[in-house]
């Protein structure tokens, strides 16, 4: 590893002598340009470790340039009354055909808009009148219970009644056997 650094900073001294004779040898002046181009030169400005600088030139315009950059327009179409009329009619149906779209949809809304409202309704009606069979069968078992357990009070108490008649009978009995 030692030798590859040594190796390449041997031979970027090669490189930096080299270019220094060079430039000794053709002293005419050298512009740093990068590229060059019809209307921009391009100039490298320094290397750097994240990446490498350029510097761009716009040339002026010249003279001669701008006529062949010039573009010119079509010329327009002479438009007559009938074609100002039909593209105002064909405007007009399109509005109207749009407008009776929107009707339409509109219209549809509703439509899904009602038969949901009345679908809610019978759902609503339906849900009502099973709740209300459901009460009127419970309020039918509570009033036949409520007349049973009424039935088996008063069948206790003639019971009691009998058996206090038969007491009082026996007692009467007693009373008579013993006088």
């Amino acid at each position: 590893m030692a030798k590859t650094a040594i190796a390449y900073k041997e031979k970027m001294k090669e490189i930096s002598v080299l270019s220094f004779i060079c430039s000794c040898l053709y002293p005419e002046t050298h512009k740093n340009i990068m590229g060059d181009f019809e209307d921009m030169d391009i100039k490298p400005i320094n290397k750097r470790a994240s990446g490498q600088a350029f510097e761009v030139i716009l040339k002026p315009t010249s003279p001669v340039s701008d006529a062949a950059h010039c573009v010119t327009t079509p010329p327009k179409r002479d438009v007559s009354l009938e074609d100002i009329q039909k593209k105002l009619e064909a405007a007009e149906e399109r509005r109207r055909s749009q407008e009776a779209q929107v009707l339409r949809a509109l219209a549809e809304k509703r439509d899904h808009e009602r038969d949901v409202l009345l679908k809610a309704m019978e759902e609503n009606s339906a849900f009502s009148r099973m709740a209300e069979e459901k009460l009127q069968v419970k309020m039918e078992h509570i009033e036949e219970n409520r007349q049973a357990y009424l039935a088996a009070i008063m069948e206790r108490l003639q019971e009691r009644e009998r058996h206090a008649q038969e007491v009082r009978r026996n007692k009467e009995l007693r009373e008579e056997v013993t006088a």
